[in-house]
């Protein structure tokens, strides 16, 4: 796509610089007629052709069922959040947020829809788009061919926060996959260190659990993203920051300046000491 894109802009450029620097009385009608069907119309017809005749190319193989016992990954997208649902070989379901796993060299087949407006699944690294539409679920197989941490995005214009709607692929070996998952499937850790505890307090105290789960306390909310393994995630706040105690307090105090539009209030008339807390609790959850 990058050198179709190329290929056109050089054709307009070109059309360009010859009508501003050539002498009047070498434009002929003829020239000029023909400078403008060529470089105007043939060579982006045939660029743009033949990008279209490569992308239908790999429809079939991007959106072909995956094979019987496949890896399932459930992703609903919400103003502006990935909400992920796996389902453990013993039937647990374990839900996360804004950040999916995947074994190595395996097919993994993507149940996508949206809890709100149009969004659109999109790791780039890995494969085509697809877009996630209320009341309708939709279908992606990916399947990667090396290990690493790729970035993920929304692709289509949902709302205020819509460029900071992102996530992070991790591609692992499968026995790093199993282990993962396996954890992920537990409650959360009973945090022992004194901040952490104290953390803990708040967190239940000020309403957090509301919306909230973390698994294994009290807090059992369904409207925001799961944190029982908050801390172990790649980012948080949608993939914009990373994953450590500053940042935690930071979106806890300024979430709306930190992401415009989020529906999560933000906590910053909390006394410095327990924004702390709370912050080391979150960054605890492993």
């Amino acid at each position: 796509m990058s050198g179709g894109a190329a290929l056109i802009w050089l054709a307009m450029v070109g059309i360009t610089l010859y009508s501003v620097r050539a002498r009047p009385e070498a434009q002929s009608r003829r020239r000029t007629a023909l400078l403008i069907i060529v470089g105007g119309a043939v060579v982006p017809t045939v660029v743009l052709t033949a990008l279209l005749v490569y992308g239908l190319a790999l429809l079939p193989e991007l959106l072909a069922p995956a094979p019987a016992g496949s890896l399932r990954i459930a992703v609903t997208g919400e103003q502006w959040w990935w909400r992920v649902r796996y389902v453990t070989p013993e039937g647990v379901a374990v839900e996360l947020a804004n950040e999916v796993h995947l074994p190595l060299g395996e097919t993994t087949d993507f149940r996508l829809d949206s809890a709100d407006v149009i969004h659109s699944f999109w790791i780039p690294s890995l494969g085509g788009k697809i877009d996630m539409f209320p009341g309708r679920t939709t279908r992606l197989s990916l399947q990667a061919t090396r290990t690493g941490i790729f970035r993920g995005v929304c692709a289509e214009y949902c709302g205020t926060a819509h460029a900071l709607m992102n996530f992070y692929a991790v591609v692992q070996e499968r026995a790093d996959f199993d282990r993962w998952l396996a954890h992920q499937a537990q409650p959360a850790r009973i945090p022992t260190e004194p901040l952490a505890v104290r953390g803990q307090e708040l967190f239940l105290g000020n309403g957090c659990g509301a919306c909230h789960a973390v698994r294994g306390t009290a807090a059992k909310g369904v409207v925001g993203p799961d944190l029982t393994h908050v801390g172990s995630r790649q980012s948080i706040g949608g993939g914009i920051l990373p994953n450590d105690p500053a940042n935690f307090q930071r979106f806890i105090s300024h979430t709306d300046v930190v992401k415009p539009g989020v529906t999560m209030p933000s906590f910053g008339m909390l006394p410095q000491e327990n924004l702390q807390a709370l912050a080391a609790y979150l960054a605890a959850l492993k």
